[in-house]
């Protein structure tokens, strides 16, 4: 078993140990590996352990490792702020958008998705930490957001992501996890969608078990894996909001 077999798979025990936690099986919870800064090699150790679900936060990088990667059974999501500008490039290769935070990117999405007559799950973004930095609609924004979204009828909402507020603080990690479930409880009610928004992606390397404690049913984890990556996120993206996995 190669480094990176063995950490995904103390990874998946992991995660089935938090569930069990929260009263679920470990297949409740879906794992997204997240492979930004990654070589595609590595990432190719990963899906021959058996894990087929990768995500990226950057178009451009996405873009070239789905081709390196041409030919694995794979499925990619697209897990950060994604540009009105990057739709056509991020979905030659993404089959999912975990960011969808504005009108705009859902119009150019859908205008893209009818030209190739195909549909896309989506997740809405939700900046439940209150913080300037992080991307995504507001707690009070999400009821309004979700009946705009009727209107694209090749977007399916799936539910939600978060990133909660990075601090060692549990009990306000928690509490960004919480705000987000109770969007979701209530979304089910009440939301146009209804029961399809049933998904809450969130939880990181340094979080996931909490989240999957307050009720994730993905968490996106990638240094658990591959290890800390060898600069920080500013010199890989110096003018963006960190995503970190």
């Amino acid at each position: 078993m190669t480094e990176i077999a063995a950490k995904l798979a103390r990874l998946h025990n992991r995660i089935a140990a938090a569930a069990a936690r929260s009263g679920r099986i470990a297949d409740a919870v879906r794992l997204v590996l997240v492979t930004k800064t990654v070589a595609p090699d590595r990432v190719r150790e990963a899906i021959h352990a058996g894990q087929t679900d990768l995500g990226e936060n950057k178009v451009q990088e996405g873009g070239k490792k789905a081709e390196a990667l041409a030919g694995e059974p794979v499925s990619w999501s697209m897990i950060g702020h994604l540009q009105s500008n990057k739709v056509k490039d991020v979905l030659k290769f993404a089959a999912e958008v975990q960011s969808l935070d504005r009108l705009s990117l859902a119009a150019a999405l859908n205008k893209r998705l009818q030209f190739l007559g195909r549909n896309l799950d989506v997740l809405v973004q939700v900046n439940t930490s209150n913080e300037a930095s992080k991307y995504g609609l507001t707690p009070e924004a999400v009821p309004a957001f979700l009946k705009e979204l009727t209107a694209f009828e090749t977007l399916r909402p799936q539910g939600f992501m978060t990133l909660a507020r990075f601090t060692p603080d549990e009990t306000e990690v928690r509490r960004c996890f919480r705000v987000l479930r109770e969007i979701r409880d209530r979304a089910l009610n009440d939301a146009p969608q209804g029961e399809a928004l049933h998904h809450l992606s969130m939880g990181m390397s340094g979080d996931y078990e909490t989240a999957i404690e307050e009720g994730a049913t993905i968490v996106r984890v990638g240094q658990a894996v591959f290890g800390p990556r060898p600069l920080p996120d500013s010199h890989y993206w110096p003018d963006a909001t960190s995503h970190t996995g």
